[in-house]
């Protein structure tokens, strides 16, 4: 059996891609379609698992960190490990990781109350941005333009109940120019990056911003390794913004977030770079 495993619970084009990737540079390896895949933790269970590294491509975050979880314990060398799927699913943990590194993110706060987070905003200044501390895709991220809308949202996500709508995580509005950067790292290497432009405040392909390639300044590139460093990624985009108020080594580059589970689909024509050949390369090179 194949000692390469590929994990997933959907076939998007990404997996399409990594797939002819590594079909192409001939190494054996299993789709493992997780939502069936049983394991069982006894005196034999290590043989359930043939593989020593998993390469973890799941849609769901819980069932993609669950399964690496599992996997982990039978000896397998996923990427990215547990850890970093906690640390990079997790706006709040991200953001404490890069601070803790002492590298750059808007300026950001969070409460645990809503009256806490009224007077945090006030406090912060408007217009400000509300984000779920777990989420993708630029969903439920809320744009407040004054007191108003924070009481409005605050007293619905209250209301909504729920470990997640407790938990007030905002960051200042930062007045990009109508785009984002996402750098990608692969083995500490940035090898890539994208603008992502459109006319909304929110910079993201799911919501209809366009892809073009962006060169791999030394600034983006030493920001994008140092991030993917602070939460020990392996493989991982960094989503990059432009702050003309910011003043740093990275000529005011800031870090928005990390994704663990990165896609790539609009990225290889864009950039020109064969972004899964690599991720097959470093997983390959995993093997020993």
């Amino acid at each position: 059996m194949a000692e390469l495993a590929v994990l997933y619970d959907r076939i998007r084009p990404d997996e399409k891609m990594l797939f002819e990737a590594l079909d192409t540079l001939g190494v054996p390896y299993d789709k493992v379609y997780v939502p069936q895949l049983k394991l069982t933790f006894d005196n034999v269970g290590r043989a359930q698992v043939p593989w020593k590294v998993a390469i973890e491509r799941c849609v769901s975050q819980s069932r993609g960190h669950a399964v690496t979880r599992a996997l982990e314990g039978f000896g397998v060398q996923v990427i990215n490990p547990a850890h970093v799927i906690e640390v990079c699913g997790d706006k709040l943990a991200t953001n404490a990781a890069l601070h803790r590194a002492g590298l750059p993110t808007p300026r950001t706060g969070v409460a645990f109350d809503g009256e806490t987070a009224l007077t945090l905003i006030d406090a912060m200044g408007y217009p400000i941005v509300l984000k779920p501390t777990v989420g993708s895709w630029g969903r439920m991220v809320s744009r407040l333009n004054d007191r108003h809308a924070a009481e409005a949202v605050i007293e619905h996500k209250e209301v909504l109940g729920g470990p997640q709508h407790g938990i007030f995580y905002v960051q200042a509005l930062v007045d990009k120019p109508g785009r984002d950067i996402r750098a990608f790292v692969v083995g500490g290497e940035c090898i890539g990056a994208i603008y992502r432009t459109s006319e909304h405040w929110i910079t993201n392909t799911a919501r209809g911003a366009t892809a073009s390639n962006c060169p791999v300044t030394p600034e983006i590139a030493d920001l994008a390794r140092r991030s993917a460093g602070a939460v020990q990624g392996q493989i991982v985009a960094i989503d990059l913004v432009e702050d003309p108020q910011a003043r740093n080594e990275w000529g005011g580059l800031t870090v928005i977030e990390i994704n663990h589970t990165m896609e790539f689909k609009n990225s290889v024509t864009t950039t020109g770079v064969d972004i899964p050949r690599l991720m097959g390369e470093y997983a390959i090179g995993l093997l020993g």
